[in-house]
């Protein structure tokens, strides 16, 4: 049995967060419920087994362990990976496989797909997921996961059983589609990521980064760079509606009692318990 790398795990209404995300050093996620990988700065064994990945952009503490994942789903006869990413990284990711291809004699099996601002993936029959522009220092996707819930439409619902079959088989379209957004992770982003995303606010689970907490720090500088400082969260406290918030990404400046101690400073009441750090 091989262990995994240290990750941490959450798990709230039916959904299970794993990952771990420092600056500069790696990023990870995992939702298995949905099957669903995010980022890959660092490739944990068990991880290895969940298909589809997506990418938020090609920063190194984002995406250096993308060998190690399709070479590692090759070695154990999985099916290749699909990998979702922004569109202007798909040739340079391809020629990083290839050229780990010729290092190691293996082969890289996998589909790299490009993914720019509203496009939309349908994941099975129940999600789908919308890539959003962010705001970072190279082309960078936010993603939000919607769960699409079908409902009879009003004018149906005094119908017996059987004419709702019947009108079904006919090919009338009965049903709705109501879309929740159940989960959504930002990447690396400025302020502008969330602001000009207002969905983000709205999903049951958001991942955000939330890199600087010291009060000297310079938020013009940190935004420069496409980062966010607590005061920010601070600043929007009454935008985000969403059941739980994960603030992740801390700076290495940071030991791990210093960034809470910020954090908990700015945001005493940590968005009334809503607000996970993820250190």
């Amino acid at each position: 049995m091989v262990d995994n790398i240290p990750i941490l795990s959450h798990v709230h209404d039916g959904l299970t967060i794993e990952g771990y995300s420092r600056a500069a050093v790696q990023t990870c996620w995992r939702v298995n419920e949905l099957k669903l990988l995010f980022d890959v700065g660092v490739q944990p064994w068990d991880f290895m087994g969940t298909p589809t990945m997506f990418i938020s952009h090609a920063h190194l503490d984002h995406i250096a362990a993308l060998p190690a994942y399709v070479s590692r789903r090759r070695m154990m006869k999985m099916d290749p990976p699909i990998i979702y990413l922004p569109d202007s990284a798909v040739d340079m990711a391809w020629k990083m496989l290839q050229t780990f291809r010729s290092l190691d004699r293996g082969a890289m099996p996998c589909e790299l797909i490009g993914l720019l601002d509203g496009d939309e993936t349908k994941i099975g029959r129940e999600y789908v997921v919308k890539s959003m522009n962010v705001h970072h220092t190279i082309d960078a996707l936010g993603f939000i996961v919607y769960q699409r819930r079908h409902k009879l439409k009003p004018e149906y619902l005094d119908l017996p059983g059987e004419k709702i079959r019947d009108l079904k088989m006919a090919g009338t379209e009965i049903t709705t589609e109501q879309r929740v957004p159940v989960f959504a992770y930002t990447g690396d982003t400025s302020p502008k990521g969330l602001d000009n995303n207002p969905e983000f606010y709205e999903s049951k689970i958001l991942i955000s980064e939330l890199t600087f907490a010291a009060p000297e720090h310079r938020r013009s500088k940190i935004h420069k760079h496409g980062h966010m400082h607590v005061d920010d969260y601070r600043e929007r406290a009454d935008n985000f509606k969403n059941e739980l918030i994960i603030g992740s990404h801390a700076s290495t400046r940071y030991t791990d009692v210093q960034i809470r101690r910020f954090v908990k400073k700015a945001l005493p009441g940590m968005l009334d318990d809503r607000l996970k750090l993820w250190i």
